[in-house]
């Protein structure tokens, strides 16, 4: 019944994905594009108004005393978010911080529903504890319970709490009181408006799709309207081909004053997901490669493997954040096999939520990657600094 209705989900989310840029011209499709464009401008008023009445403080927000940086974006997935996370928290931590990931733990395992309902009736807050998916020494949840994201940044951040609840400032002083952290570090955190205090926003921009199709959500993929960037400290542009100078100046237009910084998702190594073997970069040249991802742009990830020196004969595509099946994995090695491909290759979120599987009639590995600055490290050395000493 639950794979039923994951199936029936995610072909909802196709379509509503092909209408939303225009990929689909029929009837249907532009009538649920008219349908889209009206609860868009509803959004817009909502969002708005929302911030208007945290900004008269009608709307109370919380401090903790503490450091707070927020990763975030203006559009819905696909920047990249999850290396610069990383990388904020490596470089923060050799600075001699103590820092914790706070995460809401998206299509992680959520709270039974008897007590979300029961807290809504007695209008009492959840006092259930975040999920500890890092102490800062040991992994201690998998990818379901903690959530894609959250697991891989556990398992890459080794000295890192990592912590998972929608609420992000009961988690916040769960890290403060429990683990004694003097830095908050919020995954996707941009448009989280409760938590205030000493905060610096970072936001991220996708070099390909800066500002999705332009439209609100959910007749487009902005979750702010572009004006909102002017909230922003530092701003990352992601997937950078150097050629940004258009780019840069509507950035600088919004925002005359935040730092901008040009990155690239760069490949570290190959690591086969279920042994732990690594491999080189130069491991995939001249080999015949199959892909399998579920994440949101994968354009992308395939060309990088590409540009490795491989021929890609396969790839399998499945909608963001997709929970493989066994069969789905075994579906994928059978086509891969007739395509004659030498090794399977895949993202290392999408690795965390492969199930395990007795057969291996190919090599199954996932390519790590990290964040390179190409421009502006300058300026990501000095935002760093600030957040340190201030």
């Amino acid at each position: 019944m639950r794979e039923k209705f994951v199936v029936w989900a995610e072909a909802l989310e196709t379509f509503f994905l092909e209408v939303i840029f225009e990929e689909r011209r029929d009837y249907k499709a532009n009538l649920t594009r008219a349908l889209l464009f009206f609860f868009s401008k509803i959004y817009q008023v909502v969002v708005t108004v929302h911030r208007w009445l945290i900004n008269v403080r009608i709307l109370r927000d919380k401090t903790l005393g503490i450091q707070v940086i927020t990763v975030g974006n203006l559009t819905v997935g696909g920047t990249g978010k999850t290396p610069v996370v990383e990388k904020f928290a490596r470089e923060l931590q050799n600075a001699g911080r103590k820092v914790a990931i706070l995460s809401r733990g998206y299509r992680s395992k959520p709270t039974p529903l008897h007590r979300r309902i029961m807290n809504k009736i007695l209008l009492r807050d959840d006092q259930t504890p975040p999920r500890v998916v890092s102490d800062g020494k040991s992994l201690l949840l998998d990818s379901e319970m903690a959530g894609d994201e959250p697991y891989m940044l556990a398992s890459n951040l080794k000295d890192v709490v990592v912590l998972v609840d929608k609420d992000r400032v009961k988690s916040g002083r769960y890290a403060v009181e429990k683990f004694g952290c003097d830095t908050l570090l919020l995954d996707d955190g941009f448009q989280y408006w409760r938590l205030r205090g000493r905060r610096h926003d970072v936001v991220l921009i996708d070099r390909q799709q800066p500002f999705g199709n332009e439209h609100l959500f959910p007749r487009g993929t902005l979750r702010e309207p572009p004006s909102h960037l002017a909230r922003a400290n530092t701003i990352f542009i992601t997937k950078s081909d150097r050629n940004t100078h258009e780019l840069r100046a509507r950035i600088t237009k919004l925002n005359p004053t935040a730092a901008i910084i040009e990155c690239v998702h760069s490949p570290m190594y190959f690591e086969d997901v279920f042994t732990g073997e690594r491999k080189g970069l130069d491991f995939l040249r001249g080999q015949k490669v199959a892909s399998l991802s579920g994440i949101a742009q994968p354009e992308g990830f395939e060309q990088s493997l590409v540009k490795l020196g491989s021929e890609l004969v396969y790839s399998k595509r499945f909608a963001d954040h997709h929970r493989f099946s066994q069969q789905e994995i075994l579906n994928a090695i059978n086509r891969a096999k007739k395509r004659r491909a030498d090794i399977i290759v895949t993202t290392q979120k999408d690795a965390v939520r492969f199930p395990k599987i007795d057969r291996r009639d190919l090599p199954f590995y996932f390519m790590r990657v990290e964040i390179k600055i190409v421009d502006g490290a300058d300026g990501f050395e000095d935002c760093v600094r600030k957040i340190c000493f201030r």
